[in-house]
């Protein structure tokens, strides 16, 4: 069986303590409490025929619900996630108002085996955070991501 790949974008911008990248608080019961690690890039699955730069697009616009600005997309990248999925990622330098974030939904049992099926948000909340933020932010597996972009800025 084929891994699962997604694509993101992680998008970023100059803020007074160095490069600022904006992550997601991932919606949901699960994800409720928790603070560090439970932040992720805005990303999202897709198909093999896919381009992964189109789909970082899709996925951007249907996670925060405001569409992906202008600009090119750099590519970051893959990472692979324990369970195997892969995620390619895209930079982009580009500003965003996060009051102006209206996020996807997605339904789910909730609680599990109850038979009832509840609506909860892609993302609960989106935030700009300074690089040393954003690496205690963001889940494990998406770390390389954000590691890798100081070389691509400077480069």
């Amino acid at each position: 069986m084929a891994a699962t790949r997604s694509a993101g974008v992680v998008l970023h911008r100059p803020g007074p303590e160095g490069t600022e990248v904006l992550l997601g608080h991932m919606g949901g019961p699960f994800w409720a409490r928790k603070d560090e690690g439970a932040w992720s890039i805005p990303k999202g699955e897709h198909g093999p025929e896919e381009d992964p730069r189109d789909a970082a697009a899709r996925e951007f616009a249907e996670e925060l619900g405001v569409p992906l600005p202008e600009g090119p997309l750099v590519e970051l990248g893959e990472v692979r996630l324990s369970g195997g999925k892969r995620i390619t990622a895209f930079a982009l330098a580009a500003d965003l108002d996060v009051d102006e974030i209206e996020p996807g939904t997605f339904t789910m049992e909730w609680p599990p085996r109850s038979g009832r099926v509840q609506e909860f948000p892609e993302i609960d909340r989106a935030a700009w955070f300074d690089l040393d933020t954003a690496r205690r932010k963001i889940t494990k597996g998406q770390l390389p991501l954000l590691d890798r972009l100081p070389a691509l800025l400077a480069g």
